[in-house]
Formats: C-alpha cells, sequence, structure tokens
C-alpha cells in the first residue's frame, strides 16, 4: 500500500466518521474497524498488516484533517502498549474478538501484574501462586507498583504453578478480570501527592483456564513479549523537534534567564548540551522505528527506554535550576489524591510536578540498571552476570 493510498483510507474514515462530532468510542471504534488503529496488526484486528513505522502517516493525515486528536499512551498506555501485542501473539481468536476493540477504545483499561514486594528487578522471582482446580485456576499473592489498577477492567497476571523446577521455567501468565471476587486493589501514594498505580491482593481468585495466554509453565515467555512492548512504547521519546521536556526548559529559560552573568552563561550551555540530548534521542526513535518490522520488538528498544528516562531527569532538574528559590515550594492544596488527568497549570506547576515524578522514570518498565544489563549481554553480546540461581527449583532458593 503506497502512502498516498494510506492517506486516503485516513480520509474516507473522517468522512464516515469525524472525530469532531462524536465521542472518543464512537471514533476509535470506526478507526479500529477500517484497519487504521495499529496499521502492523492483521486485517480485522485492527490494522492492515503494513509495516509499523506506516501509523506515523495515519497519524500526521489525523492531526492535519482534524481538530480532535488521541494520544493511544493516555488514553490505555499498558493495555495499548503492551497488552494489545501480547493479546495478539497468544490470545485465542475468541480473545481477540472480545478484547482487542475495547482495549483500543478506552472502553477496557488494563494494567500489568507483575511486581512484588519481595520479586521487583527480578519478576522471575515472584511468588504469587496459581493451582489449577480443574478448569479453573485458584490465584494468591500480591502485587505492587500496580498502575491504573484503580481503574482497570483486565490485568495481565504473572503467577507460579509449579515453584519445583527453576524459577523461569514454572510461571503462568493470565488475563484476570479485575472485578473479580477476591481482587483487592488499595492505592499507594507518590512523592508528587498523586496515586496513580497500587498494591494489589488476590485472595482466592479464580481464573478460568480459557483466560491462560501461552502454555502453562512458560509464563515467562510471554512475560517477555510484554515487557519488550513496554520498553518500546516507554522509550519513544518526542516525536517532534523542540517538543516535550525539552520545550519547557527552554519557555523557563526565557523568561527568567536573562542577566545573570557568568551563571546564565553556564546554564545555557547546560540547555544547548540537553536540546542537542533530545534531538539524538528523537532522531535515534525516528531511526528505529523507520527500521521497524512487523511483530514484536527485541531487546533494542530497551536504547530508548535507558535514554529517555535519564536525559528527562537531567531536564526536569535543570527546570527547577532555572527556577532558583521558587523550585522549592509546591503549591498550595498539596493532598494526597487520584491523578484527574487535569492539567497542572503553567510551565513552574508542570516542571515542579515533574521534577518529582521523573524520579520514577528510571524505575517503572524495568530500572535503569536492568536495562544496562539487557543492551550489555543481549544487544553488545558481553557476558552475562553470574546467575546462581538458574537451574534451582525456585522453592530451594534462600530468601
Amino acid at each position: 500500500m503506497t502512502e498516498d493510498e494510506l492517506r486516503g483510507r485516513v480520509r474516507a474514515l473522517i468522512a464516515k466518521v469525524h472525530p469532531d462530532q462524536v465521542d472518543m468510542f464512537a471514533f476509535r471504534g470506526a478507526q479500529f474497524d477500517a484497519g487504521l488503529a495499529l496499521v502492523n496488526f492483521p486485517e480485522g484486528h485492527g490494522g492492515l498488516g503494513l509495516n509499523p513505522r506506516l501509523q506515523a502517516i495515519v497519524g500526521d493525515e489525523l492531526q492535519k484533517q482534524c481538530k480532535t486528536t488521541y494520544d493511544d499512551l493516555e488514553i490505555n498506555p499498558i493495555g495499548i502498549g503492551m497488552g494489545m501485542p501480547t493479546l495478539l501473539t497468544y490470545g485465542s481468536d475468541e480473545m481477540k474478538k472480545q478484547l482487542l476493540r475495547r482495549c483500543y477504545t478506552g472502553e477496557d483499561i488494563w494494567c500489568q501484574l507483575f511486581s512484588e514486594p519481595g520479586a521487583g528487578s527480578d519478576v522471575a522471582g515472584l511468588a504469587t501462586r496459581a493451582e489449577r482446580h480443574g478448569d479453573e485456576w485458584v490465584v494468591n499473592g500480591q502485587k505492587v507498583w500496580t498502575s491504573l489498577a484503580h481503574v482497570s477492567r483486565w490485568g495481565m497476571l504473572l503467577a507460579r504453578c509449579n515453584p519445583d523446577v527453576p524459577k523461569h521455567e514454572g510461571l503462568v501468565y493470565f488475563l484476570v478480570d479485575m472485578q473479580s471476587p477476591g481482587v483487592e486493589v488499595r492505592p499507594l501514594y507518590q512523592i508528587t501527592g498523586e496515586a496513580e498505580f497500587n498494591e494489589v491482593f488476590f485472595n482466592d481468585v479464580r481464573i478460568p483456564h480459557a483466560n491462560v495466554l501461552g502454555k502453562v509453565g512458560q509464563g515467562w515467555h510471554v512475560a517477555i513479549t510484554t515487557l519488550m512492548n513496554e520498553r518500546t512504547a516507554l522509550g519513544g521519546g518526542s516525536s517532534q523537534r523542540a517538543s516535550g521536556p525539552i520545550r519547557v526548559l527552554m519557555g523557563l529559560w526565557q523568561e527568567r534567564g536573562k542577566g545573570r552573568g557568568e551563571t546564565g552563561a553556564v546554564t545555557r550551555d547546560r540547555i544547548t548540551k540537553l536540546y542537542i540530548e533530545s534531538e539524538l534521542l528523537r532522531l535515534t526513535s525516528a531511526r528505529g522505528r523507520a527500521a521497524q518490522r512487523s511483530g514484536n520488538p527485541g531487546p533494542e528498544g530497551s536504547v530508548g527506554k535507558l535514554a529517555q528516562a535519564e536525559l528527562y531527569k537531567r531536564i526536569w532538574e535543570c527546570c527547577t535550576d532555572v527556577m532558583g528559590a521558587d523550585a522549592l515550594t509546591y503549591e498550595a492544596g498539596y493532598e494526597l489524591r487520584r491523578p484527574t488527568g487535569e492539567g497542572r497549570g503553567g510551565a513552574e506547576a508542570i516542571a515542579k510536578y515533574q521534577f518529582l515524578r521523573s524520579r520514577a522514570n528510571s524505575i517503572e518498565g524495568g530500572t535503569s540498571e536492568v536495562m544496562r544489563n539487557i543492551l550489555g549481554e543481549r544487544v553488545l553480546g558481553l557476558p552475562g552476570e553470574p546467575r546462581n540461581d538458574k537451574a534451582v527449583a525456585w522453592k530451594e532458593i534462600p530468601r
């Protein structure tokens, strides 16, 4: 399919269902049905079987033609960025038909249930147990740092089904209905005062065997698919030049940076370097998208994840330095609450909030230390770190 043909399909969609005239669910449902949701997905499942880099053409045409546009990763970040590729790879035809469209429209929000209090970076060491009883599984355990669990309908759950084999081999991967009896979600408040993620408890939760993705005992292979897509989604960076965090920083400098003498010159050089790094991240991400082929991403997605996490922390730190003493106080009304998605005011309010929030960038989706290990071992081919528990049954590993 040529670029002109694809743009023609987008214009035909807009002529039939205009996003400025209908609600989000109606338009995104029509977009999914037209194969323009994720163009690399198969026909009938929201795509056209095209190269994933052509998705940028769909977004470009929608921005040109419409005032109302939607960001997939704001509507349902975990579902669209991680859940849909995993479901497409391992789900049954019935599950795809039931869940993919509603995930893309945002009618069903998804969450990821991997990390535990004793198994964060070492996800395969998790202890949540799943025991099979006929056509159902009974799950007991605890998960932590689960973003959006409080508003999610579906969760991607990794649990241990066999403690007598090494930790990577005895896992099973479920799609769990978050409204099931025995699922308890409790908020975890961050330094920002918001609780966007949670701890989740499973108390004799029953999950149908039909909700297993992949094979029993091979849940780790399914989880890798989820994680690789997560890192690619988190590490995309801004797609437009001088956009995102660097734009906020440059705006603050224009307002506050004049007349600072030698100190100002040093800060100006620092901002220039951050701008260059932002451009390098943007161009590297664009090159990665251009080279991308259909299928799930590989370990190379860790490059963008690592670079973006560390860069964004430095940018927001620089913002607070530009603001000076004003950055030391948070606005009145700082309270413990659930995030509402509403704007946070001007550039200064955004910078203060993001300075606090960005501390999580190098933790969520895999820590920067884990990203460096993945790149070193799986991309550069360096020797792996010693793993003394690799061939040991999970139940025999000291805790």
